[in-house]
This record gives structure tokens, C-alpha cells and sequence, in this order.
């Protein structure tokens, strides 16, 4: 990896008896309880030089979302999350906004039924079907995913049997629910892309959950020693390191594929609807994780990073930043700033819990705010309606020595789990 040397823009926060946490914070509102976890995770041993905060950051379970955190030899599974290999995909179309029809609602009614979301029998292909036989009644191309999966998901269950379920294979292909979504944009040109938003759904989240507990009883009277009992690791060189290791690889091999299929059908959706002419991909696709962990090489020593609501940003690499609903997006490219462990921001971040954007904003608050955009506009999706998340663009100026911007996208089509 090269790591370049470019200008500093962070604020530091110090704890007399733990390590630096460099935020990218300046301009952004982030809770007390949000540094206090990041506080705290700098606390840990292992941890290698510093933790690094996104401008997004904000409290999560665990670990405080938007964090990067490099580790020595150890891994913290809840650190790591349950959305294993969460991330983005966006592709870039040769269709300009002319070539979209005036009246985009069977665009999204068509991606809807092309792609099973949400937390009805429709997040869940095959529906009622979905026990019969290996595959029940799975579309080829999702079966042909999962075959390049099988193999080693089934190696991992002979040791954890725990972890097998038999919607694994059904979820992959599915969108999910909560802040999970798919979207028709326009960058600055006027061209259309497509972009998504998931992860390795409940096969992560079991895998995730798993091992989390794992680590908890692993560390038995020990745990007691940690700023959190949320904080229990796995050490390297133990058994459950090692299936640790293996099974969330093979999680974010999942998450991957699981947008690949996603994006697939969505373009698919989008060349049958109705006055909208033959197109093809015309850019290279971006396919980025922003939670996960792998090794990587920073400061002289190969480390575990832990990138929990965070991009990948080396130098000339492509990420995405996603806004709210509603509001602007970005394909950046990475500066390779090594003070970030060569990171970025993956969204705007959450200014507010969910029960609390649901008290505070009403249906026509949310209707106003996404007017622009052909979505769901019920009571339901209001804990994601954009002013329950940060300002993006004081999230994108923070880090402003981390990325520059490629493509700014603003979304005319929303469809949400």
C-alpha cells in the first residue's frame, strides 16, 4: 500500500490512560456518548498508535459507528458488528436524465418486485417455498451465487453448526430493511446511475452474534478488566480467531455477491420499464464494504483494521459516500491520508436515534423533504427521513483530506427495505 502525505484536519481527543483518538469532527455535532466509546476503545492494549473517527461517527453497540480502529493481534467481533460486509455498489449508466420518463413510479414499483425487501414475506425469496429442497424456488442466477459460496459455508458449520439456518441461501439477492435501500441518481452531468445499499443480512448477523458471544464467554472473569464488556476480543493464535476470521471472510464474500445479484436485477428492472431505451454500464461499478475488518499494512506493521461505518479510502481508490434520503451522494476517490488508516466516511451518520426522528418529524415534514423524489412517503420511513441525519455536506468538508470528489449524485428514485 502507498501511503501518501497530504494535510491533517482532525481534532484530537486524548485520555490520560489510553491511546489518541484523531477525529474528523470539525463543523460536525457528535453526542458525548459517541466519544466516550471511542475514549474507551483507545483504552485497549492492542490497539495500534491511535483510533480514528469519522465526521459521521456516532454511538453504536459495541463500538462507535464511523470508527477505524487498527488492532495488534486481536480482533473485537462486536467492534466488527452484525451487518458483516455492509457496504455500497453504484454503477453509471449511458442514459441521461432526458432518457428517464417523466413519471418515474413504474421504474420503482418495477425494481420493488425485481429485488425482495422490507421486513414482509417479500424480504425473503421464495416466500412460503423457501424450505423445499436445497434451493426451493431460487432464480439461477441467485443459485449459481450461492454455489461459488456453499462450500466453505458448509466447512464453517461443521464447526458451528449454530450458525447454519436454512434462509442463508433465500437472503441472498435480498435487500434488507432499516437504512438499507436501492436508488436511480443523477450525478453532476445529468447521467443516471444505479446504486444499492446492503449487506450479508441474517446469515451475518448470526455469524456476527455468534462470535460476539463467543469472545464474551471466552474472556470469562477477564471481561471484567474491559472499559465494556461489549470490547471482549479474540486473541491471535486461538482456535476461535481462526473461525472467526474464516467465517466473517466468507461473510463479506457474501455481502459482495449479495449487491452484485442485487445491482444485476436492478438493471434488469430498469430495461423493461416502459420508456426507457436499451442502455448499457459505461463506467466501471463500485462495490466497497464500510463494515468490516482485514489485514492491512500501516505504520511499519501489519495490523487488523476494523472499519466499523467506514470506507476504504488509499490512494485513488473508489468509494461511495451516501447522503440521506434525499439528499446528495458522492463517488469519491481515496487521498491515502495514513493519519485516517487510509479511511473515510461512509454516510452523513444518524443526528438523532430512530425513536426520536419518529417523534419529532410528521408525514408532511418527510413528504416535503423527499418531493424530489419518486419514494415511499408513509409513516414507516420517517426514522430515514433526511433530517434525521447529519448535514452532508459539513460531513464531506471535514473530510476534505481524506477524499476528493469524483461524481456528486442527487436521488430521483428511492426504494427502502
Amino acid at each position: 500500500m502507498t501511503e501518501a502525505h497530504v494535510d491533517v484536519n482532525y481534532e484530537l481527543l486524548q485520555e490520560d490512560d489510553g491511546l489518541p483518538v484523531k477525529a474528523w469532527i470539525q463543523g460536525v455535532p457528535v453526542e458525548p456518548g459517541a466519544k466516550r466509546q471511542l475514549k474507551n476503545i483507545a483504552q485497549l492494549p492492542f490497539v495500534h498508535g491511535w483510533v480514528a473517527a469519522m465526521p459521521d461517527c456516532h454511538i453504536g453497540k459495541g463500538a462507535t459507528i464511523g470508527s477505524v480502529i487498527p488492532t495488534t493481534k486481536a480482533i473485537i467481533p462486536a467492534a466488527v458488528g452484525v451487518d458483516l460486509g455492509c457496504g455500497m455498489m453504484a454503477c453509471r449508466t449511458s442514459l441521461s436524465a432526458s432518457d428517464l420518463p417523466n413519471n418515474l413510479k413504474e421504474l420503482r414499483s418495477n425494481i420493488e418486485a425485481a429485488v425482495p425487501h422490507g421486513r414482509t414475506s417479500g424480504g425473503r425469496r421464495g416466500g412460503k417455498n423457501r424450505d423445499k429442497g436445497a434451493w426451493g424456488n431460487l432464480p439461477g442466477a441467485v443459485e449459481n451465487s450461492w454455489m461459488t459460496l456453499k462450500d466453505d459455508f458448509d466447512r464453517i458449520c461443521a464447526k458451528h453448526g449454530a450458525i447454519k439456518n436454512t434462509n442463508n441461501v433465500h437472503h441472498l439477492g435480498t435487500l434488507g430493511t432499516g437504512n438499507h435501500f436501492i436508488e436511480v441518481c443523477l450525478d453532476q452531468d445529468q447521467r443516471v446511475w444505479f446504486m444499492l445499499h446492503s449487506g450479508s443480512r441474517g446469515v451475518g448477523n448470526r455469524i456476527g452474534s455468534y462470535f460476539i458471544e463467543k469472545a464474551k464467554k471466552d474472556m470469562g472473569e477477564h471481561i471484567q478488566n474491559l472499559p465494556e464488556k461489549d470490547l471482549a476480543y479474540f486473541e491471535e493464535g486461538t482456535q476461535h480467531f481462526a473461525d472467526y476470521v474464516e467465517a466473517v471472510g466468507w461473510a463479506q464474500r457474501f455481502a459482495r455477491e449479495n449487491r452484485e445479484v442485487m445491482m444485476r436485477a436492478v438493471l434488469k428492472a430498469a430495461k423493461k420499464t416502459k420508456g426507457i431505451k436499451p442502455f448499457v454500464v459505461d463506467e466501471q461499478a463500485v462495490n466497497c464494504h464500510h463494515n468490516y475488518v482485514q489485514k492491512e499494512h500501516h505504520y511499519g506493521a501489519d495490523v487488523w483494521v476494523t472499519r466499523k461505518g467506514a470506507v476504504r479510502a488509499g490512494v485513488g481508490e473508489l468509494g461511495i459516500i451516501p447522503g440521506s434520503m434525499g439528499a446528495k451522494s458522492f463517488i469519491v476517490r481515496g487521498k491515502g491520508n495514513p493519519e485516517s488508516f487510509c479511511s473515510c466516511s461512509h454516510g452523513a451518520g444518524r443526528a438523532m436515534s430512530r425513536t426520536e426522528a419518529k417523534k419529532r418529524f410528521t408525514l408532511d415534514d418527510h413528504r416535503q423533504a423527499t418531493k424530489d423524489v419518486e419514494c415511499r412517503k408513509d409513516k414507516d420511513v420517517i426514522d430515514e427521513t433526511p433530517a434525521a441525519y447529519k448535514d452532508i455536506d459539513a460531513v464531506m468538508h471535514a473530510q476534505r483530506d481524506l477524499v476528493e470528489v469524483v461524481h456528486t449524485l442527487r436521488q430521483v428514485v428511492c426504494v427502502k427495505g
